[in-house]
């Protein structure tokens, strides 16, 4: 119901959608034998349903119309980085990669683009944890090849320019904005032990 009241508005004030970020999300954190199921399903709802119900709206929204479409589904380095102790967040991001891919190879023929973004550390309220702490932060950032965290501002340029006409010709891919961190072999050393 909200997904379909949340459209409505939209068309409604502007007439129409030419362009789906998906950027709802969070994280339950703990050790995986101890999650409430209904703590995991709220996260998998919320990260990976919540995208997939948006995304049919606006899919059908432009196959109606017969127009093209963007969607950009926002990820994280978790798709590839199992975290411990956040499995429903990183089994959600492991979906999202699927879901980009899937979609994005169904859709191309329409002229329907679909990537996704997947930040590595960023200062965001998400990560206030570690943000706000100058030792956690230094723990970190350790582990990040270009040595500091990420921008919003940042995974902001790298979503505009995938919704542009310069990236018109690409499809189903996640970029990783993340100082190099999936390069980084030690990279699960800090949270092996959590």
């Amino acid at each position: 119901e909200d997904v379909k009241r949340m459209y409505d508005e939209v068309i409604s004030a502007f007439g129409g959608v030419d362009i789906l970020i998906n950027n709802a999300g969070f994280q339950i954190s703990g050790p995986s034998h101890e999650i409430p199921v209904d703590s995991f399903d709220r996260v998998i709802a919320t990260n990976l349903r919540g995208a997939f119900m948006c995304a049919q709206k606006a899919l059908a929204h432009w196959i109606e119309k017969d127009k093209p479409g963007v969607i950009i589904n926002v990820s994280s380095v978790h798709q590839v980085i199992p975290k411990p102790n956040y499995i429903g967040y990183s089994t959600s991001k492991g979906g999202m990669q699927n879901l980009t891919q899937s979609l994005a190879l169904e859709y191309a023929g329409r002229k329907i683009r679909v990537n996704a973004i997947a930040p590595g550390a960023t200062v965001t309220p998400i990560n206030r944890a570690w943000v706000d702490d100058p030792i956690k932060q230094q723990e970190v950032v350790q582990h990040i090849p270009m040595g500091r965290a990420g921008t919003a501002e940042e995974m902001a340029a790298v979503t505009a320019f995938l919704c542009s006409d310069e990236a018109a010709y690409i499809t189903g891919q996640t970029i990783f904005i993340d100082g190099g961190l999936t390069l980084y072999a030690d990279f699960r050393s800090p949270w092996s032990s959590e």
